[in-house]
């Protein structure tokens, strides 16, 4: 382990970090390689912030580019600002969340278009406020958490091919192609996304949201790209980050990119984790 996670940083970019909440009771790291390619499009959020009234937010996210990292490293440095900053943040985060993907897209749009680009990117998002969990996504980059050690996808991939996408696309008069995986038009594999401005009548930024309250049964929860998710199936993957869970958050997501990385992966990879901690394994602030 230690001469791949060596092998990984000096070769292929290996990069991480974590947060804490300030209660001990939140940990999460953050892990990302460029893994086989010659860059890597991903990027991710991972950090801790105040609320108006005080209160301790945690906001995570997983942003894979293709077409260009751009689109990726903007959805990251904005889309969180557009939602903190959105009026119904504190009474309607679902709404706000919605809204700022939206949001973000046109930002990104009205930029993409200065510059002739035409790239995009998906995300998956979680934000904690207290126990509340809410969490979003728009293409294949997922979301799965530990529910008395089940593992549970809490977003479901946005593929050209899923019914329900399929004939939204053909329905907006476009057309799913299979081209070695089946694709919007014969080009993209994802349905939703950030970007694609010269396909954005078929390839829409709108969330899908999933929202709960975190409860003694969620011990972890996993945010990653489809680079992780080729190679490692949702229950391996909480199974795996759980075990290095002494080890802390951000040692287990560069663990789950070494594990992909391993299997053959050959895409970018990227792992945020977030592990629940009960008061009686409160852990040192850092």
């Amino acid at each position: 382990m230690v001469k791949l996670e060596t092998k990984l940083r000096d070769r292929y970019g290996l990069e991480s970090g974590g947060a804490q909440r300030p209660d001990g009771l939140v940990d999460a790291g953050w892990a990302t390689c460029r893994g086989k390619r010659s860059i890597n499009e991903d990027t991710c959020y991972c950090a801790f912030h105040k609320d108006d009234e005080g209160q301790d937010v945690g906001a995570f996210g997983v942003f894979d580019g293709h077409g260009g990292p751009m689109a990726a490293k903007f959805v990251r440095d904005h889309l969180f600002k557009n939602l903190f900053g959105h009026q119904h943040f504190g009474s309607n985060l679902a709404r706000a969340m919605e809204d700022a993907y939206q949001e973000t897209d046109g930002q990104y749009l009205e930029l993409d278009a200065e510059h002739q680009r035409d790239d995009g990117c998906t995300a998956v998002t979680a934000v904690l406020l207290g126990q509340r969990l809410v969490v979003a996504h728009v293409g294949d980059s997922r979301a799965v958490i530990s529910i008395n050690r089940t593992a549970q996808a809490l977003s479901k991939d946005h593929k050209p091919n899923r019914a329900d996408e399929r004939g939204r696309i053909e329905g907006a008069g476009g057309a799913v192609v299979w081209a070695g995986t089946w694709r919007v038009g014969g080009v993209l594999a994802v349905s939703r996304s950030f970007g694609n401005r010269m396909m954005k009548q078929f390839i829409i930024p709108h969330p899908e949201i999933w929202q709960d309250v975190i409860t003694e049964a969620n011990r972890v929860l996993v945010l990653a790209s489809d680079g992780l998710w080729d190679a490692v199936d949702n229950e391996e993957a909480t199974q795996l980050a759980l075990k290095w869970r002494a080890a802390g958050a951000e040692y287990a997501a560069r663990a789950l990119c070494m594990e992909a990385y391993a299997r053959g992966s050959q895409d970018n990879i990227t792992a945020v984790v977030i592990f629940f901690l009960p008061p009686t394994q409160q852990q040192p602030q850092h």
